[in-house]
């Protein structure tokens, strides 16, 4: 979705990189861990998932989807997260996060756009599932709130759901499963032949899926049968943005 116009015209006259975001949010540690290798200051603005700080009008006016992450660049808004850090990777291109090799670019953007279309149906109901159920319930006041709020279908299906005393079925946590090996199938191959998911060197590809991994570990996700994957977190772990961008602001998800 990249660039939105907002309607809450407070954040216009923001000066510098500010960052709405949440310490849980998977989304949220990719850009985080982006300003962190590019060195940059930014300006935060935390919203906590578990008291929905960002099902309020003047958030909506921010994001019009009502989640985290989204940045305010001098006044200019970027919503998606896999948006905001290509856009900082364009914007401040020192140190470069994406190949300059035009096949590499574009196996980078494979990455990212599996992440993305992975995101509700795959991680976001596995996590919800296994590891949130209960925890951030809405009441029925708080369901039509956010009901005149959001016009994304998609999250307001999985939030219908996921308030609901039944849950996820089996079937739909099962897509989820599935969805979720198929994708580290193709990281473990990946990372069978190479250090790095693109080419020789760490890239927005790998900060676009270590938070997933990160998450999921902790959700009863089984990791068992990715050495490949285990090993390449391992590496990111060590490095200053993740233990900046992630484990500063969500010591144990």
């Amino acid at each position: 979705m990249g660039e939105v116009i907002p309607t809450n015209k407070t954040v216009l006259g923001y000066k510098g990189l500010h960052l709405y975001h949440s310490a849980m949010s998977n989304c949220s540690m990719r850009v985080r861990m982006a300003l962190e290798e590019k060195g940059l200051p930014w300006e935060s603005h935390h919203l906590d998932l578990t008291k929905k700080e960002t099902h309020t009008p003047e958030y909506f006016g921010i994001n019009p989807n009502g989640v985290v992450p989204a940045l305010v660049h001098d006044g200019r808004v970027i919503i998606e997260s896999d948006d905001i850090i290509e856009y900082l990777d364009g914007r401040f291109p020192q140190p470069p996060l994406s190949p300059v090799d035009p096949a590499q670019r574009a196996a980078m953007h494979d990455w990212l756009k599996l992440a993305t279309g992975i995101h509700v149906k795959g991680v976001k109901t596995w996590i919800y599932h296994n590891r949130m159920r209960g925890k951030l319930k809405m009441s029925d006041a708080e369901m039509d709130s956010y009901r005149r709020l959001q016009t994304n279908a998609e999250l307001l299906a999985f939030h219908e759901k996921s308030r609901s005393e039944e849950g996820f079925t089996d079937a739909e946590v099962e897509r989820s499963r599935s969805l979720l090996r198929d994708s580290f199938d193709k990281l473990e191959a990946a990372l069978e032949r190479q250090e790095w998911l693109v080419g020789g060197s760490f890239s927005l590809a790998d900060i676009a899926w270590v938070p997933l991994h990160f998450t999921l570990v902790t959700s009863n996700f089984a990791f068992d049968d990715y050495p490949h994957v285990d090993a390449w977190q391992q590496r990111i772990r060590a490095r200053p943005s993740f233990q900046k961008g992630v484990v500063q602001w969500c010591p144990k998800f």
